[in-house]
C-alpha cells in the first residue's frame, strides 16, 4: 500500500470516512473555542494490525500513538520493513505507561512520549536515546511529556502534582531528553470539561516554569470538544477512527 487509491479496499474506505468524520470534530472544536491554532491528532493503533497503520499513514496521519512497549516496537519495524516510504512519514507517540525497565527500549524507537511519570522511567529513556544517539545519526533529543494523576491514583499512571514541579525540573536538567509539556488521562468520575480546565490550569504553572513545555495532550475519542475548549494541543483518538478494538 503505497497510495491513498481505497476503491479495491473496504477497510481502507471506513477508516478514512472515520478520520474524514473525526477530523470535522476536531475543526468545529477549535471554531467552536474560537481558536485558529493546530491541534495535533494521534492515532491510536492499539490492538489493530499493521495493515491498519500502514492505511492510516497512506492517508496522511501524521501521528501514531501505541499504548504497549512490545506492540509498539513490533509495529515500528514491521511498518519500516513492509512500507519504508509510509514509515519514514510518521512520528510514533508512546502513550501508555511505560516499565522504568523498559524504558531504554522505548527510547529507541519513539519520536515523541506523553506519559513520563517518575524519575525511573526518565532516567531509562534518557539511557536508550544516548545509545541510539551514538548508534545512529540524527538522533536528537527525545520530547517527553509529563502525565499527571488528576485525582492522585497514580496507580492509573501517572506522577501526584506534589512531585510534578520536581519531576519536570529533573527532566529539563537531562541530556538526552526534551521537556515538550503535560499529558492526562482524566479521572473515570467526574465533569470531563472541569477536569481538563483543572489539568489546563497545571499545564500553565508548568509553562510558566519551564516555557518550551508548550504542549498539552489532552482528550480522546468520547471528550476531545471539551478537551479542545480547554486549551488541548494534542488529542489521542483510537475507536472513533479505527473502530471497536479487535477480540482474541
Amino acid at each position: 500500500m503505497t497510495g491513498t487509491d481505497l476503491t479495491d479496499d473496504p477497510r481502507g474506505a471506513e477508516i478514512a470516512a472515520r478520520l474524514a468524520e473525526t477530523r470535522d470534530r476536531l475543526s468545529a472544536a477549535l471554531a467552536a473555542a474560537g481558536r485558529t491554532d493546530v491541534v495535533d491528532l494521534v492515532v491510536v493503533s492499539k490492538f489493530h494490525p499493521v495493515a491498519d497503520v500502514a492505511r492510516l499513514a497512506a492517508l496522511g496521519v501524521a501521528d501514531l500513538g501505541e499504548n504497549r512497549v512490545q506492540e509498539a516496537s513490533a509495529k515500528v519495524a514491521d511498518l519500516a520493513e513492509g512500507h519504508p516510504d509510509l514509515a519514514a512519514r510518521v512520528r510514533w507517540n508512546m502513550i501508555g505507561h511505560i516499565q522504568s525497565n523498559k524504558a531504554a527500549a522505548v527510547a529507541g524507537w519513539a519520536d515523541r512520549v506523553h506519559s513520563v511519570d517518575s524519575v525511573k522511567v526518565a532516567g531509562g529513556l534518557e539511557r536508550g536515546r544516548a545509545r541510539a544517539a551514538g548508534e545512529r545519526d540524527g538522533v536528537g533529543a527525545l520530547p517527553v511529556l509529563l502525565q499527571l494523576s488528576l485525582d492522585g491514583d497514580t496507580t492509573r499512571g501517572g506522577v501526584a502534582r506534589d512531585d510534578l514541579a520536581a519531576l519536570a525540573d529533573h527532566v529539563a536538567g537531562l541530556d538526552h531528553l526534551r521537556l515538550a509539556g503535560l499529558m492526562v488521562v482524566p479521572p473515570l468520575e467526574g465533569d470531563p470539561a472541569a477536569h481538563f480546565a483543572d489539568a489546563a490550569a497545571v499545564a500553565d504553572r508548568l509553562r510558566r516554569d519551564h516555557p518550551d513545555a508548550d504542549a498539552f495532550s489532552a482528550g480522546m475519542s468520547g471528550d476531545l470538544e471539551a478537551a479542545v475548549a480547554a486549551g488541548s494541543t494534542c488529542v489521542r483518538v483510537g475507536t472513533a477512527i479505527l473502530g471497536p478494538r479487535p477480540v482474541g
